[in-house]
């Protein structure tokens, strides 16, 4: 079922001229509305009548993570808060979260987008949808939950964690539509198949994956033991959320919505635009945004666009899956997680030092995080119930930093490498070994 046949199926020209025409409108705003973006431009003498074409996007400044970091918490709206309904924020690497507000149009927009790329996986509003995603200023259980609902789909939004109980949901509530990461979902059917929750007791059949990426292997064998069919989405909190592009069930690559976000491609290195078709850094631009209109920022996730025709009758452009990132950035369990987010954890806690390690594995389908921290004082090892209170301490902050769970182990003073030439190598990522 395609959603939208008006939006979804339109030829290449009549996409070029919404999101000129919608590029225009956005560029407009956020110079006469944002200081930060009216800065920015007058510093190069650029001025919102110079955009007229597509390609005169490459005349304005990128804008990155910092660039939102700096602008804490409410610098880069476009609108007073009488007209914002509501805010989410993801985590930021100074301990800052970057913050970014909704209005109205922009909650009816982000639902319709949502709604053209569940149906795409299949969902109709005879579904009920049990959502595993964590709730909270994270925008994808909301984002998907309101994009659910708006199809008419009946929704749980049973949140992240408490496994047995995701179980017993799932099976007494009779849930068709499982909503969560790739991984999570993978260890649910772990779970499922030690509690005797066969096919022949639950009503799964489709799968909406988003949060962090998974391989081919991966989702062969999620479909193999839930007898599910699975499917990939694509958002960021920077641009949206949930909702940017997604998979239909053809898998040939995620419809984006080109009617939200105007994309490119650059090289990773010289950060000049090339061939969308060619790999290389995924580029946005909102089109509708009115809370927080965001122009050409970079997503860092390298991807690549194919614009042949899909077998499933929508015309939109097509990402292909995420290859990586160009930063070292890392995905836990679906939470986007930077080494310098754990460092600015640990950086005055007393009786630790400044070495650490990250130990960052899979057992069975769950990431586990291990930080390992060089005690001060030896002597501390000895003394248990300090020993248990500093640990709990240092895993409470970065629990509330992080927003996961991380084992934290202590160690003897001047037991962990020192880097004194070359870059420190404090990451240590097992998960594909």
């Amino acid at each position: 079922m395609i959603w939208n046949p008006e939006r979804e199926t339109l030829k290449r020209k009549e996409y070029e001229e919404i999101q000129l025409e919608r590029l225009k409108w956005t560029v407009k705003r956020a110079y006469e509305r944002v200081p930060f973006y009216k800065k920015r431009f007058d510093e190069i003498g650029l001025k919102p009548e110079h955009i007229q074409t597509l390609k005169d996007i490459e005349k304005i400044p990128y804008t990155s993570k910092a660039d939102l970091r700096e602008n804490y918490p409410f610098g880069l709206f476009a609108e007073p808060m009488d007209k914002i309904v509501r805010l989410h924020a993801s985590s930021g690497t100074t301990g800052k979260p970057v913050v970014f507000g909704y209005t109205k149009n922009d909650m009816d927009t982000w639902k319709e987008n949502i709604s053209r790329l569940a149906a795409a996986a299949g969902v109709t509003h005879n579904d009920v949808a049990q959502i595993v995603f964590g709730y909270g200023m994270f925008t994808g259980g909301f984002g998907l939950h309101q994009g659910l609902e708006n199809m008419g789909v009946t929704v749980i939004p049973s949140s992240a964690g408490n496994s047995e109980r995701q179980l017993m949901f799932l099976e007494d509530f009779g849930a068709t539509v499982i909503v969560g990461t790739p991984s999570y979902v993978l260890h649910l059917a772990e779970l499922a198949q030690e509690k005797g929750l066969t096919r022949g007791r639950h009503k799964l059949r489709v799968g909406l994956f988003g949060g962090e990426g998974h391989t081919a292997e991966m989702r062969q064998q999620i479909e193999r033991q839930w007898g599910i069919e699975c499917t990939e989405n694509y958002g960021l909190t920077e641009v949206q959320g949930p909702g940017v592009s997604g998979e239909c069930l053809e898998h040939c690559g995620m419809h984006i919505n080109e009617d939200s976000f105007l994309y490119e491609i650059i090289d990773r290195n010289t950060l000049q635009p090339i061939n969308p078709e060619e790999e290389g850094e995924l580029v946005l631009t909102t089109l509708t945004k009115e809370g927080v209109p965001v122009l050409r920022y970079r997503t860092k996730d390298i991807t690549s666009i194919d614009f042949a025709p899909c077998k499933c009758g929508r015309t939109t452009a097509r990402m292909s899956k995420i290859k990586g990132r160009t930063d070292d950035m890392l995905i836990i369990r679906g939470v986007n997680v930077f080494p310098s987010q754990i460092e600015s954890a640990l950086l005055g806690t007393p009786h630790i030092g400044p070495h650490y390690e990250i130990y960052v594995s899979r057992k069975g389908y769950m990431d586990k995080l291990e930080i390992k921290v060089e005690l001060l004082d030896s002597s501390l090892l000895e003394k248990y119930s300090e020993l248990e209170r500093l640990t709990k301490m240092i895993r409470d902050k970065i629990k509330s930093n992080l927003l996961i769970d991380a084992t934290i182990t202590l160690v003897e003073p001047k037991t962990l490498e020192r880097f004194v030439t070359g870059k420190a190598h404090r990451v240590h990522d097992l998960r594909n070994q």
